[in-house]
């Protein structure tokens, strides 16, 4: 599973390239990319937006049902597990997630939301408000925990 999410990540680079370039040849490369992409997506289950602005380092360990949205932006470095939604809501207000962010399974961020660099967001959270840098967001709708306090109560 995880060289066909690599494959799909691969085409959607592939098809950015050939993209932002002219001729007959970059036209015919871009074609083949996008079929790689449609490809690969029905492989991984997944629907990771050819124009979603994706940063160095994306890791999709389990790629089945996640959703990008074409305008979201994701930092480097980021997880995202199965069945995470990154949508808009109303009139193209879409997230920017950070570096270093996790994004627990069936997560959903949704709406003009910005998270910041090295947050946490629980699986199952649904996120409408910002979360600030290395905060953990959990809940229906998402609301920040305090690390110290949530260690001790285990």
């Amino acid at each position: 599973m995880r060289t066909s999410v690599i494959r799909l990540l691969r085409s959607i680079e592939a098809y950015r390239y050939h993209r932002a370039r002219n001729g007959l040849w970059h036209r015919l490369m871009g074609r083949i990319a996008r079929r790689r992409y449609n490809f690969w997506s029905l492989v991984t289950q997944s629907d990771v937006s050819l124009y979603a602005t994706l940063g160095r380092g994306l890791k999709l360990p389990h790629p089945n049902g996640v959703v990008i949205h074409e305008d979201a932006v994701i930092g480097t470095d980021c997880m995202i597990m199965q069945q995470v939604t990154i949508g808009m809501i109303g009139d193209g207000d879409v997230p920017t997630v950070g570096n270093n962010v996790y994004v627990g399974a069936g997560a959903k961020i949704i709406g003009r939301v910005s998270v910041g660099d090295g947050a946490r967001i629980g699986a199952n959270a649904v996120v409408v408000h910002d979360v600030p840098a290395g905060a953990t967001a959990v809940g229906v709708p998402a609301r920040l925990v305090d690390g110290e306090s949530h260690k001790r109560r285990r």
